[in-house]
């Protein structure tokens, strides 16, 4: 099973991440706007449409506040396995890290996996743009 680790340093709050991340429907708005371009609630899913125009049907598998850690999966017939975990980690007041690690089968797919979650960091550090800059 491919296992992807990303850790990334964002200039702002943990509360304020933790809250872009929790708003479940608002990812597109958020946590990675214009990597992800449209994002619609369905029950306890939400439709993604990415900027590649590719789209996906994420599960919400648990929201906790108390650990600021969000669990979801994908289900399609391309990946037989896909489960990602995103919590925030305070660093001080105004820094925090997010740990955001997927694991899913097929391998074969992870590259491909990998290169988009590189695109989605660089989404998130324009959500989040450092106060000094």
């Amino acid at each position: 099973m491919a296992s992807i680790h990303n850790g990334i340093s964002l200039p702002a709050s943990a509360r304020d991440v933790w809250d872009a991340v929790r708003d479940f429907g608002a990812l597109h708005q958020r946590l990675v706007p214009g990597f992800v371009t449209a994002c619609a609630l369905d029950g306890d899913a939400r439709i993604v449409t990415f900027a590649n125009g590719s789209v996906a049907r994420e599960v919400l598998v648990d929201c906790d506040d108390t650990r600021q850690r969000l669990v979801y999966a994908i289900s399609n017939e391309r990946l037989k396995h896909y489960s990602a975990s995103v919590q925030v980690i305070a660093e001080g007041d105004s820094r925090c890290r997010l740990v955001w690690i997927i694991d899913m089968l097929p391998n074969e797919l992870a590259p491909y996996v990998q290169g988009q979650t590189k695109e989605a960091v660089i989404a998130m550090h324009k959500a989040f743009p450092s106060a000094t800059a």
